[in-house]
Formats: structure tokens, C-alpha cells, sequence
């Protein structure tokens, strides 16, 4: 069985909030600070699949970065998706955070209480 991951941005409430509840459970974990250690367009498209979304699902389109590269007008398409996970991969600032792996092989984008409680 895989270790539980966090691609963790420190900076986040959202993030640290994630982290701590991992921390008070007792669970063992791989901290991974994403914007330091960017996830390949591989990783990102298993990503996905694990999470059940698509692309433009974990962007965070207000980013100053998003704004530049104008994905607010991008198609969301099954034929630009690969547009999609590229950017995320080039600009990891825009993937949304903290997305959690947990060992038993489920995914969460951990930001709200439903799924901060799946992690307890």
C-alpha cells in the first residue's frame, strides 16, 4: 500500500489546515511542498484520475498567472485537456490546494469540511 501524500503549499490556510488534521489523526504522510517539487503532466493526469475531475476542475483560474495565460477563455473540452494539464504542470502555483492521496487510494481536493472528515 502507498504511503498517504499531501501536495502541500505552506503558505495556504487551506493547506495547513489539511496537514493538521493528518497530523491529529496520527497519520503517516509524505509532505510534498508542490510548488517546490512540481508534479509532471504524468502525475497530474493520475492525479486526476484518482480525484475523479478534470483539469480545469483543480485550476485556480485567479491566479495573476491564470490571468496571463487567459485560461478563463480556454475550451473545456476532452481535446484540451492536455492544454489544461501542461499549464498545470509549467505553473504549479495554479493547481488547487492541498490535494490529498490517502494510502487506501482514495483523492481529495481538502478544502472543505466533507472531505477535511474523510481524512479523519
Amino acid at each position: 500500500m502507498a504511503a498517504t501524500e499531501i501536495w502541500h503549499n505552506p503558505k495556504c490556510s487551506k493547506s495547513r489546515t489539511a496537514k493538521g488534521v493528518l497530523d491529529e489523526s496520527g497519520t503517516d504522510y509524505i509532505e510534498r511542498r508542490y510548488l517546490d517539487n512540481p508534479p509532471s503532466a504524468t502525475e497530474i493526469r493520475s492525479a486526476l484520475t484518482k480525484l475523479g475531475l478534470e483539469p480545469w476542475d483543480i485550476t485556480r483560474t485567479a491566479e495573476p498567472e491564470a490571468k496571463e495565460l487567459g485560461v478563463s477563455t480556454w475550451a473545456k473540452t476532452p481535446a484540451d485537456r492536455d492544454r489544461w494539464i501542461e499549464a498545470l504542470a509549467t505553473h504549479p502555483r495554479l493547481i488547487q490546494r492541498p490535494i490529498v492521496f490517502t494510502a487506501d487510494g482514495r483523492a481529495f481536493v481538502a478544502r472543505d469540511t466533507a472531505s477535511l472528515d474523510e481524512l479523519r
